[in-house]
């Protein structure tokens, strides 16, 4: 927890006065929803660490026996350098059709409406996710890698896939920040909170934009939109319970 409050503070420290400065103007979000979006960081942090060892290692034990020994012998004959650009363009593939299919399949929407409900995009946004939906983005995203051989107790540089989640999840509060700024060239390189505040727009362009760092893969899937202007607002219609409790439990107890 101490770890968490650190991230936190230094977190609160570098957006929220970027935020006041540069971002939109909306009115201040209620306590309760502050209070909500403290919970789903805390949940945010935990819940994969927890809940995704167990298949971490199960994945880990299936790749040595589906993964040919010639496959794990190459990537480990490549520079560390090539290893971990495979490791973050796989990974980010994964990442992207997992995402895209929590959109495309009503049993998956139901989980990542949670993470749709905000109606003003700020830093803290990008935690608000229901564990389900983090579980299941982040499975797409990992399971490739000890499949392809690029993870496992067996690959060297095989911390790789941590130091994925680590960029993707310290670049996903940038994405989520109210900020307005336009990066130029730098859009065609990587996400950026104009690329992903589409995403988060209501209904009209909720299914575009799903990469998480790299909009190149929109791009190939046919899913970028990138215009001059900023959506006009935010959020989802599906409808989202008031309390934490029915956020979590809902999308468990539906048909």
């Amino acid at each position: 927890m101490l770890r968490l409050s650190v991230w936190l503070v230094l977190l609160t420290i570098l957006f929220v006065p970027l935020e006041r400065w540069f971002g939109a103007r909306h009115e201040a979000r209620s306590r309760r929803e502050q209070l909500h979006n403290l919970a789903y960081y805390v949940m945010s942090s935990l819940v994969p660490v927890i809940v995704l060892s167990i298949p971490a290692a199960l994945l880990a034990v299936m790749a040595q026996h589906v993964v040919p020994a010639w496959l794990t012998s190459a990537v480990q004959a490549l520079p560390l350098a090539a290893r971990i650009a495979l490791v973050f363009v796989v990974g980010e593939i994964g990442f992207y059709w997992g995402h895209r299919l929590s959109h495309e399949l009503p049993w998956l929407w139901r989980f990542h409406a949670v993470h749709h409900s905000t109606e003003h995009m700020h830093f803290l946004a990008n935690t608000r996710t229901h564990p389900v939906d983090m579980v299941v983005t982040r499975l797409f995203g990992l399971v490739p890698l000890y499949l392809l051989g690029l993870a496992g107790p067996s690959v060297a540089g095989s911390g790789a896939p941590a130091l994925l989640l680590v960029v993707g999840t310290l670049w996903g509060f940038f994405i989520h920040t109210n900020l307005r700024w336009r990066l130029g060239p730098l859009e065609w390189l990587v996400a950026t909170p104009a690329f992903h505040h589409w995403h988060h727009s209501r209904n009209d362009h909720i299914n575009r934009n799903y990469a998480s760092t790299l909009p190149l893969l929109d791009r190939v899937f046919g899913t970028h939109y990138l215009p001059s202007h900023w959506p006009a607002e935010y959020g989802t219609d599906t409808p989202q319970a008031a309390s934490l409790s029915g956020q979590l439990l809902d999308p468990l107890l539906k048909r």
